[in-house]
């Protein structure tokens, strides 16, 4: 890079805030900021957001990386976005929201999720789109609105994403990337076009859509206004970008096939590149692009380190006391209890899914069912069972992908869990692979930053991105609890399929009283 224009910034638009992060020339983090918001829930198993509150944050978490770091305009090279995946707006021809941003973790689509599955050929519908039939995704959120509020669907001019709304906003036009797009049950992976099939059975005119273009697309000529709010020449090369799963490979140089990213956060992922958009049979993986080139093949757990939040919150005011008074972190302690437990909790198993689940079972009525309890079972067992079934739901994905894709080579892992030295060592164990850890908190935005690069040429590929993540620590599986954990994965799955039914009836049951 030129050494007067030397900073990429990466603008990760999540579920909880917007970060935006200021990289160097080797990917080094100059500044960064975040802006959180709410999400609201108006009514049980609902989730939206305030796209303007989400707007405003992008604006200001730009201009105060750019303030930190004392940057000039002309220093700033280019700027790439991420976002969240499956959020749905509808706009009215001036551009304004009529709805507020639904967000992936809403529910409401329940019933219209079931139907395309069951009525709609739903398996052939996620075959050609890569996204599976769920009520994260637009696609039952379209069908919805299209039965619940039909005035509302007929009259909106545009449904869009909300990093669709921050670009319409930004520059007066509307596209979405092929990645954004693809992850929203309607667009075709071999056409990367609107699918004509969808769209004709939702009744829903192409003109209502954005324009899909690739990930690399830029943009330039900012309206004015929002360039110096943010601080940025209105010239500035702004690349459309991706969605945050996708990237979050990039930012931990998971880029390579075979070569897995693993990320437990709040929920969880797991994901790997391909050359070519590949599906599954029976409908347990995603497929999202990145380029026309580089696909993700991949799966998202419900249930991540939340878990551990519940147990803390719900069971833990001893542990939040104890650890208020020696000055360390609540789930510090929880783990230390879990670590005097044996693998496999001494026959205590979790089911994990207190959120229901998505991949790879794509069941929003799945419940989370403690098996095996004994009078000699105490809190520990049940703090390092739940820590067990979080790893036993990863471990499910990745057979799905492995079925895809073939044995995975590399797992490099990320998010809140990875602070937890004990946790990443149980997941190396359920695993059966070395499980490497790179030394970055900002994989989304480093991964939208590499991205801007790439598209202005001046990186030849991702593969150099691994040359600027330090590996700040490696876990070999244990053997014998490798062992141990395979027979209790094969329980594991094995109690799903026999309670799913049972599932469905405790949901209707539970809904009573929401």
């Amino acid at each position: 890079m030129n050494s007067s224009r030397d900073v990429v910034i990466g603008v990760d638009i999540g579920t909880t805030s917007t970060k935006a992060v200021a990289f160097g020339e080797f990917g080094q983090v100059i500044s960064s900021h975040a802006m959180d918001y709410p999400i609201v829930q108006p009514h049980p198993g609902w989730a939206e957001q305030d796209s303007d509150i989400i707007f405003s944050a992008v604006v200001k978490s730009v201009n105060a990386v750019i303030r930190k770091a004392n940057l000039l305009p002309k220093q700033v090279k280019a700027l790439g976005f991420s976002a969240a995946m499956h959020s749905l707006i509808a706009l009215d021809e001036t551009g304004r929201p009529l709805t507020r941003c639904i967000i992936w973790a809403d529910n409401r689509s329940v019933k219209q999720s079931e139907r395309l599955l069951k009525e709609m050929d739903g398996l052939e519908i996620y075959k050609r789109t890569g996204t599976p039939i769920h009520p994260m995704s637009p696609l039952p959120k379209l069908f919805w609105m299209k039965e619940e509020m039909p005035e509302l669907f007929h009259k909106t001019h545009k449904f869009v994403s909300i990093k669709e709304y921050v670009i319409d906003q930004l520059y007066s036009q509307y596209i979405v990337d092929y990645s954004i797009a693809s992850a929203t049950g309607l667009f075709n992976l071999e056409t990367l076009d609107w699918d004509d099939d969808v769209l004709r059975l939702l009744g829903l005119a192409k003109e209502r859509l954005s324009v899909p273009v690739p990930t690399t697309y830029v943009l330039q000529g900012m309206k004015k206004e929002w360039a110096e709010q943010m601080g940025v020449d209105p010239a500035l090369p702004v690349i459309v970008g991706a969605s945050d799963g996708v990237l979050a490979n990039i930012g931990v140089g998971a880029v390579s096939a075979k070569e897995a990213a693993i990320t437990i956060g709040t929920s969880g992922a797991v994901r790997t590149v391909s050359s070519v958009p590949k599906t599954d049979e029976r409908g347990r993986t995603f497929c999202y692009a990145l380029t026309e080139q580089h696909w993700v093949i991949g799966g998202p757990t419900n249930n991540g380190g939340i878990l551990l939040r519940w147990l803390r919150d719900e069971f833990g005011s001893q542990e939040r006391e104890v650890a208020k008074k020696l000055g360390i972190d609540p789930y510090d302690l929880l783990t230390q209890y879990a670590e005097k437990v044996p693998a496999g909790s001494e026959g205590l198993l979790f089911l994990p899914f207190l959120s229901g689940e998505r991949a790879p079972y794509w069941n929003a009525n799945a419940r989370g069912t403690f098996f095996g309890i004994g009078l000699h079972h105490k809190r520990e067992h049940f703090i390092r069972a739940v820590m067990e079934g979080v790893c036993m739901s990863v471990f499910s994905v990745a057979l799905a992908i492995r079925d895809l894709t073939g044995p995975l080579s590399e797992i490099r892992v990320s998010g809140g869990f990875a602070k937890s030295r004990f946790w990443r060592q149980m997941l190396a164990d359920m695993m059966g692979k070395e499980l490497l850890v790179p030394k970055t908190h900002e994989a989304s935005a480093l991964g939208a930053a590499v991205l801007a690069l790439y598209a202005l040429g001046e990186l030849p590929s991702f593969e150099t991105v691994k040359q600027w993540i330090q590996i700040k620590s490696r876990h070999i599986p244990n053997e014998n609890h490798t062992s141990l954990y395979l027979e209790l994965f094969y329980m594991y799955e094995r109690l799903y399929h026999r309670l799913k039914d049972e599932f469905d009836v405790m949901a209707s049951f539970q809904r009573k009283y929401s």
